[in-house]
């Protein structure tokens, strides 16, 4: 995967010798999405994604709107499509649920939000059963369901990274895009992660800046025990990151101060014992999503960094507004 984006940044031989296949991707999109007729619900939806391959912060985002709108008194729910795990059914997802069965970030969504969490190939049928599970449930949060047309939306949100963009703005496989770059004109929002909201040039859609922000580390195998950066200055430190974009990560400690040796892996990596396993007195730092995967088979040296998402007050504005509209609508 490394190698290919590589040649998305930029148009060079290899992109161009693609592009002819991106056009077929392209067609093949618009037809699928042509092809579709939306599923409404009776409660609103939310979706938070992006038109990009691979990490753009979409979790810690759909975190931050779990935690937003409840504190609010909202009840949400949370589908996810499970990505890396086995399930293609409907199911509900637990704090303790198999990362391996769910997939990660479903796991993950679990154990941080407080929200009922269901993923699915099939993203209505798994709103459907966890609004059947959650009667209360008044506004489902969609993470990473940009793409997934069949569920019917009143607010999309769109991340992009500040530091990728849009590449070279052609599709895949000649690019990183999923759709193309005219699609930022129609969602309700554009956040961009990392740098200033005017990076990005998004037409008629309000632009909001995000980072993404973490300084306290969580022991794996004891959860309770919590360290600072300055825990590990001086000590022999790994890093590793089976995310979408594992220098961001790699960035985000170099930003903490620490020195380490990084141990990048592909995104959704399931991870074996082997693959973080160092010299007994190295500490080895992951990810979140990461650490899921190895509570298993962690020891005392294994830690994970907590990340939390902090968008611009406007997002939070923007998305009540919306949700009172769509209530309204839906006579809620």
């Amino acid at each position: 995967m490394a190698w290919i984006e590589r040649h998305w940044q930029s148009v060079t031989p290899v992109s161009a010798l693609l592009y002819p296949a991106s056009l077929l991707y392209r067609a093949a999109a618009a037809a699928r999405r042509a092809a579709l007729s939306p599923v409404r619900l009776p409660v609103p939806v939310v979706v938070a994604g992006n038109i990009t391959v691979g990490g753009t912060g979409k979790t810690p985002l759909t975190l931050w709107l779990a935690q937003f709108l409840a504190a609010r008194g909202f009840t949400p729910g949370i589908v996810s499509r499970g990505y890396g795990g086995r399930s293609r059914a409907p199911r509900r997802v637990l704090p303790e649920s198999d990362p391996a069965a769910c997939g990660d970030e479903a796991v993950l969504l679990a154990r941080r939000s407080g929200c009922e969490v269901w993923i699915g190939a099939d993203r209505v049928a798994a709103a459907r059963a966890l609004l059947a599970a959650q009667p209360a449930c008044d506004v489902v949060l969609s993470d990473d369901g940009l793409q997934h047309y069949r569920l019917a939306r009143d607010l999309e949100i769109c991340l992009v990274d500040a530091a990728r963009g849009l590449g070279n703005g052609w599709l895949l496989p000649a690019g990183p895009l999923r759709e193309p770059p005219s699609r930022l004109a129609e969602v309700d929002a554009v956040l961009v992660n990392g740098g200033p909201a005017a990076a990005i040039a998004t037409g008629r859609a309000p632009r909001f800046a995000m980072r993404l922000e973490g300084r306290e580390f969580r022991n794996v195998l004891n959860p309770e025990h919590r360290a600072g950066p300055e825990h590990f200055h001086g000590r022999r430190v790994h890093a590793v990151a089976g995310i979408g974009h594992p220098r961001r990560f790699f960035r985000h400690l170099q930003e903490l101060g620490l020195d380490f040796t990084a141990h990048p892996f592909p995104d959704h990596h399931p991870f074996t014992a082997s693959d973080v396993a160092f010299a007994p007195s190295e500490a080895v730092l992951m990810t979140e999503k990461d650490a899921v995967k190895c509570r298993l088979f962690a020891t005392e040296m294994h830690w994970e960094l907590v990340v939390d998402a902090a968008p611009d007050p406007g997002l939070g504005e923007l998305v009540l507004e919306r949700l009172a509209q769509a209530s309204r609508a839906k006579n809620i």
